[in-house]
């Protein structure tokens, strides 16, 4: 567990838990979810102390779930916030790596997730939950969560930047709200960066799909994609839904809850909606490019069994025209060939010459015919 006291222009790390929180600033407690259980008491007691209301025993429920969805949540008192994160491709490779060992300690085969498409192995999500008091935030987080660590490291790195005392304010926190805008925003931003990888992961497929005769058997990773885009959808939904409500509420709170100075509570008010909006406009575009990535997917599926259509009704319409070619001649062969004692040409030294000839003549006759009519022609495609 780690404890952070944020003031208007610095930060320090504490060891124990301030009798109260800065008058200018806020403390910032974050716990991995593992040590949750173990720390639980002294979180309550930062609640009730710091923030003025314990947690309620369903809010410690939902932040110890690591299934959770993205959420939100609110009392008189405080706010929840529940937001699943991208994980990491340590992370993935960490979970593929269980997955393994405890298939291969049931005997049962192991079946990589996401086929043979590396990226979309990454839509793999980690719950992330605040609680936001006026002058506190608790946090709990995966183990090793890189969201907490880069914000630490980053706020430490600003309040060194800062020349004054102006560009300190501007670059550090005002509020729990204003850091969980910003830890919010990393992680969005995270989604927004492996769109690059899916799409040309996806791309790759749509090439193999539609190389002439292609002989595509990859459906089971195909198939294994989408279901990674409808996930992704699903997670940015909760996310969006969240987000919202997180907004609503926002607009609905007293300017004295941002600051004493109505001047200055307006300003943090209308930076924080603002910083809400950007973040639900960049969930927006992740859900319009999953959306767009599976309607691309599902239009070149469709093209290629359209491409197989149409090689299929090559080979039949050729095979047609050969039969049509043969089909008379077969006719005339089988009319000299019926038992009967008188037929025509029979008797004659020349008959056989005559008939062959007309059967020549008459194939390629049918040939032109059916050339001019491109009936034997090869669609290219």
């Amino acid at each position: 567990m780690q404890i952070v006291e944020f003031t208007a222009d610095s930060l320090r790390f504490s060891d124990s838990l301030p009798a109260k929180a800065p008058t200018d600033g806020f403390v910032w407690v974050f716990v991995d979810r593992e040590e949750f259980e173990s720390h639980q008491a002294l979180l309550q007691q930062a609640a009730q102390q710091l923030g003025g209301s314990a947690l309620l025993d369903l809010h410690c429920q939902d932040l110890r779930n690591a299934l959770h969805p993205s959420h939100y949540d609110f009392t008189s008192i405080y706010d929840l916030v529940i937001f699943r994160r991208l994980a990491t491709p340590d992370e993935t490779r960490a979970e593929v790596e269980d997955e393994t060992a405890a298939q291969a300690k049931r005997g049962q085969a192991h079946s990589k997730p996401g086929g043979s498409l590396p990226a979309f192995n990454r839509i793999s999500s980690r719950a992330v939950g605040f609680v936001m008091f006026d002058r506190l935030l608790i946090s709990v987080h995966p183990r090793g969560c890189y969201t907490a660590k880069s914000f630490i490291e980053r706020s430490l790195t600003d309040a060194r930047l800062s020349v004054n005392a102006v560009s300190a304010r501007s670059r550090i926190p005002s509020s729990p709200a204003d850091l969980v805008l910003r830890m919010v925003n990393a992680m969005v931003d995270s989604y927004l960066d492996v769109r690059k990888e899916l799409t040309t992961q996806l791309e790759h497929w749509q090439g193999e799909l539609l190389k002439p005769n292609s002989r595509f058997i990859n459906w089971g990773s195909l198939m294994g994609a989408r279901s990674q885009l409808h996930v992704l959808e699903d997670l940015c939904d909760e996310q969006h839904d969240a987000m919202q409500e997180w907004l609503d509420s926002l607009r609905e709170q007293p300017m004295s809850s941002f600051a004493a100075d109505a001047q200055l509570a307006q300003t943090r008010r209308d930076q924080m909606v603002a910083r809400a909006r950007d973040v639900i406009e960049h969930i927006e575009r992740v859900v319009h490019h999953a959306r767009r990535l599976e309607q691309s997917a599902e239009t070149v599926v469709q093209i290629h069994f359209s491409a197989q259509g149409n090689r299929t009704n090559d080979i039949m319409r050729t095979l047609t025209a050969l039969t049509a070619i043969f089909l008379p001649l077969n006719l005339i062969t089988g009319f000299f060939g019926m038992n009967f004692e008188f037929l025509p040409l029979i008797q004659t030294a020349a008959g056989f010459w005559w008939v062959a000839g007309f059967m020549i003549l008459l194939g390629i006759v049918v040939v032109m015919v059916f050339w001019r009519k491109q009936y034997l022609a090869r669609t290219r495609h």
